[in-house]
């Protein structure tokens, strides 16, 4: 961690600091995420994936890193920023520094920047493209390659973290009361240990898998995962969810969410700098409380563009306090319901767990 590290924005800010994790290069989407705690988790996110994420928490690492507190099998984000990494963790659970995590998953990291400035720049300017660096002293080569970079827009991010083939989460469980298909746009693993506890059996299947497939299962509810990116690039995904809706009743999560309204005509659209963080003020419009939520998604679903869809009703049941855009919705007439925030997470603790009860609910009526 001695080398001199630069990172590049898209619109030639240029912000100087040292190299944590693997040296090298990498080049990503800028965003920053407001939790204090959880970084292993953010980490291996796959909703991440292709984005460089900012930790607004000034001093990082100094918890470790275990084998438990993981959302996948492998890093997701595509670098990382902190303002101090703190290399002597202390914790009881901790197996290793988180240098050393990020060094066994080739993650480029960078260290001893100002990162109050730099998410302060993100939140007036937006996400943006961002390239990371130890050749501090490229910088003509490095802003010609960053602009030579695509961007998340337009492209599909689900197809590099789904899985390849299904398989069943929890197959020792004997004595379930509901089945489940999960379809994997990215899946977090707590979701599925969420829905393990909620007495489900869970099938996970790919992306693409088709809807003929799915309902050859003949489960009792259907869950569209969280994933990475622009929900509008997944054309797959919309095209079989249309086939699905009516057939089952759905649940979904975040990118799930926001799939499901583009399957039954919505629209979605880029947030200025997204939500990523544990602190989120989100207020059930039933009850009026106001829960404590954690979010990771840079789109949202268009609240207009659901009112104009003539061939279905729906009840607009979660809503972001921060920003006013919807983070959650019913749909009565199709048995089915989606929620933008990450309930599995619980930063409140519990706050909004009781979505997986709503599910089986759900089930419970359908039948």
């Amino acid at each position: 961690m001695n080398k001199d590290a630069i990172l590049i924005l898209e619109d030639g800010e240029i912000f100087n600091g040292r190299c944590f994790g693997s040296e090298g290069e990498i080049i990503g989407e800028v965003v920053f995420n407001t939790s204090m705690t959880g970084y292993q988790e953010i980490l291996t996110d796959p909703s991440y994936y292709e984005q460089i994420v900012t930790m607004t928490y000034p001093q990082i690492g100094n918890y470790g890193i275990n084998n438990q507190d993981i959302e996948s099998e492998k890093v997701q984000v595509k670098g990382f920023i902190v303002r101090e990494y703190i290399d002597r963790y202390s914790n009881w659970r901790a197996e290793k520094s988180l240098e050393y995590y990020l060094q066994e998953h080739g993650i480029v990291g960078i260290t001893d920047i100002d990162t109050r400035k730099l998410t302060r720049h993100v939140r007036l300017e937006g996400a943006m493209k961002g390239i990371i660096s130890n050749k501090v002293d490229e910088i003509k080569r490095l802003q010609q390659k960053l602009s030579g970079y695509p961007g998340i827009i337009g492209r599909d991010l689900v197809k590099y973290v789904t899985c390849k083939k299904p398989y069943i989460f929890n197959p020792g469980k004997k004595d379930f009361k509901y089945d489940a298909v999960v379809i994997d746009y990215g899946v977090k693993l707590n979701i599925l240990r969420i829905m393990d506890k909620s007495d489900f059996r869970i099938r996970v299947v790919p992306a693409d898998t088709s809807p003929e497939e799915v309902l050859s299962y003949d489960p009792d509810g259907i869950m569209l995962s969280n994933g990475p990116g622009d929900p509008a690039a997944v054309g797959y995904a919309i095209k079989n969810i249309k086939k699905l809706v009516g057939k089952k009743p759905i649940f979904g999560i975040c990118l799930g969410h926001q799939l499901l309204g583009l399957a039954l005509g919505a629209k979605t659209y880029k947030l200025k700098f997204g939500h990523h963080g544990g602190n989120h003020p989100v207020k059930n419009l039933k009850t009026g409380e106001v829960e404590i939520t954690t979010q990771n998604h840079g789109f949202s679903l268009d609240i207009g563009s659901l009112e104009k869809i003539d061939c279905t009703d729906f009840e607009m049941t979660h809503l972001n306090l921060n920003d006013q855009t919807m983070e959650g919705v019913k749909y009565p007439k199709i048995s089915a319901f989606t929620v933008q925030h990450h309930p599995e997470a619980g930063p409140g603790p519990h706050d909004s767990r009781y979505v997986f009860k709503w599910f089986t609910e759900i089930i419970d009526n359908y039948k």
